[in-house]
């Protein structure tokens, strides 16, 4: 069937009642940066520090997306491009429907970033480099992929044999080298709430605890 007979659907409930609902704006909170610089530890710290208050999050972590909806891509040039394309369309349907989405993925190519940054409304897409030195990179790196990647066992590693693009004009910067991952957590939190995605905290008993989560 031709592309031009499909029409997207539009519902009766919009957007910006979700937000309502939730009680928060939603974005996506898009982390950027070298294997392990520290994304997705930020990233589900993020989740947890947002589901203490009571709002609705969810992470999208590049090593989980990759054994279900994109296991089917490799680490080319081209993959890579579509992997990025897919999950901006899964991040932007959680925009959708009214959540702060937290997207970790190295995403080494600008002009990717950019286009995923194109699909959704202004101040829905926030820029977060996790930038770190690609030696303590190599240091942390228990799965040895960086020593792979140098004997020339994995092609096409990002920071080795595949270039990273750091972002030009990210919203946030935590340079996880130099920064403890709650001062990184505080950096980011303190952005949210200075630009008005969630209320100020005044501390209150956590979500978790009224729950007794364990």
């Amino acid at each position: 069937m031709s592309q031009k007979f499909i029409i997207p659907h539009k519902g009766i409930t919009r957007k910006q009642d979700r937000k309502t609902l939730n009680g928060h704006k939603s974005a996506i909170l898009w982390f950027t940066g070298l294997s392990c610089a520290g994304k997705s530890t930020l990233a589900y710290e993020i989740e947890e520090e947002l589901f203490k208050r009571g709002l609705r999050a969810y992470v999208l972590d590049g090593d989980n997306v990759r054994t279900g909806l994109n296991k089917d891509l490799g680490f080319s040039a081209e993959d890579r491009k579509e992997n990025i394309r897919r999950i901006g369309e899964v991040a932007k349907l959680f925009v959708d429907a009214g959540l702060i989405v937290m997207a970790a993925f190295i995403s080494p190519y600008e002009k990717d970033r950019e286009s995923v940054r194109s699909i959704v409304e202004d101040n829905e897409f926030v820029e977060i480099y996790v930038k770190c030195s690609l030696e303590v990179c190599e240091q942390r790196d228990v799965k040895g992929f960086y020593k792979k990647a140098r004997a020339g066992i994995l092609k096409n590693f990002t920071g080795i044999d595949d270039p990273y693009e750091e972002p030009e004009h990210p919203e946030i910067v935590v340079e996880t080298d130099k920064m403890t991952v709650e001062k990184s957590v505080e950096k980011i939190m303190n952005y949210l709430e200075e630009k008005g995605y969630i209320n100020k905290w005044k501390g209150e008993s956590t979500l978790k605890e009224a729950l007794d989560i364990k």
